[in-house]
């Protein structure tokens, strides 16, 4: 999976401190969007791009954690590091448990924003790639057919090729040849890849 180039999407009311910090990220190499409220930034439809987002708490209209809320509603949304002169613990509590990647306080140290930056851009990255691969694997699932649902089923559940056999009341043989068939369709080539696509799908899996 290819991604395109990430950019850093800054919101922050204050022109003068937002500028900044988009000469700061721009210097160090990122694609970078300035945005003076959030309303700005929902309206640039750049919330499900690949980046992140710098993100102030205290704007007018709608504030940072409203916009980190409202993001959260959606698939993909974009990891935000907060950046704020008027934070406070509860704030970064709050904001770290719904997904922030990081809180800063203004003035920020250069080195923490861009290791912020560089991290919140990885963990976006990542979380794509593993929404394209189950993707990709839910595809594969949805190409068994009913059958080899409920042989993979059984696999997983620890079963041999003879006891399911006898439980679904046809041959060994045609037990080995669902297996085989549903690997394939998979691609998996291990019981363990089975499983671990088991638990991907979020199948009903056995506990002992």
């Amino acid at each position: 999976m290819t991604l395109p180039n990430p950019t850093v999407h800054v919101v922050d009311d204050d022109d003068s401190f937002r500028q900044s910090i988009v000469r700061l990220l721009r210097a160090a190499g990122y694609e970078v969007c300035e945005h003076a409220s959030a309303a700005e930034f929902l309206l640039s439809r750049a919330s499900r791009a690949h980046g992140c987002v710098v993100l102030d708490i205290r704007m007018p209209g709608l504030d940072g954690l409203e916009l980190q809320k409202g993001l959260n509603d959606f698939d993909n949304a974009l990891p935000i590091i907060f950046l704020t002169g008027h934070g406070d613990i509860q704030m970064s509590v709050r904001a770290i448990k719904a997904g922030a990647i990081d809180f800063l306080t203004k003035p920020v140290n250069r080195d923490s924003l861009l290791s912020a930056v560089r991290n919140a851009i990885s963990s976006d990255a990542l979380n794509r790639v593993n929404d394209e691969n189950l993707k990709l694997l839910r595809d594969r699932f949805g190409k068994l057919t009913e059958r080899e649902v409920s042989v993979f089923l059984l696999v997983v559940d620890g079963k041999l090729n003879k006891n399911i056999a006898s439980e679904l009341g046809i041959s060994e043989r045609t037990v080995k040849s669902h297996r085989a068939n549903l690997m394939e369709k998979l691609q998996v080539t291990s019981l363990a890849g089975l499983i671990a696509s088991a638990v991907q799908l979020n199948l009903p899996i056995p506990k002992n």
